[in-house]
């Protein structure tokens, strides 16, 4: 991830009280990807602590993403067991959520799980020619696209025709 995607996603708070209540916030799953934390997917945005009043803002992958609700009171549950007494979760939906905001470790921790994660794109001008939707399984690029949704609206369902096991990909965006 380069240095200026960095910063719009995870803009790591300087102050010990907002380091602490990200780092809490932080520790939140994916309801729909529970091996991805939503600082591994770069859904948590900004963190931004008043006293013992923490506000807290994300960004879903799709604007009609089924899982923020409960990304929302999850965020709220743990900050409050941890101390804070007055939880905000804000949606900001602009910019818009990119996958270029998923760390690496929730790229690995995507394959591992058995979903091929989208690569990062390249931010230095040159277009990049895609082999293919590696399968997570076996390694192989030859696959092929069977439903443009899969399992939820940021997967795609893919199947290998090598080891021909079926598998989601989460979507590029």
């Amino acid at each position: 991830m380069t240095a200026d995607l960095e910063l719009i996603a995870r803009p790591r708070p300087a102050g010990a009280a907002e380091r602490r209540a990200w780092d809490l916030a932080a520790q939140v799953v994916d309801p729909e990807v529970p091996v991805l934390t939503i600082e591994d997917l770069g859904v948590l945005r900004r963190v931004r602590v008043e006293g013992s009043a923490v506000a807290v803002e994300i960004t879903p992958t799709y604007s009609g993403c089924p899982a923020v609700d409960a990304m929302r009171d999850d965020i709220s549950a743990v900050l409050l067991a941890n101390g804070f007494d007055d939880v905000v979760v804000d949606v900001v939906l602009s910019p818009a959520w990119t996958t270029d905001w998923m760390s690496d470790a929730g790229r690995a921790k995507l394959e591992e799980y058995g979903i091929a994660a989208p690569a990062p794109r390249r931010t230095d001008g040159v277009v990049s020619l895609g082999l293919g939707i590696r399968c997570p399984h076996c390694g192989s690029l030859h696959t092929r696209e069977m439903a443009h949704f899969g399992s939820t609206s940021c997967k795609a369902l893919y199947v290998c025709q090598r080891c021909l096991e079926p598998f989601d990909y989460f979507k590029e965006h």
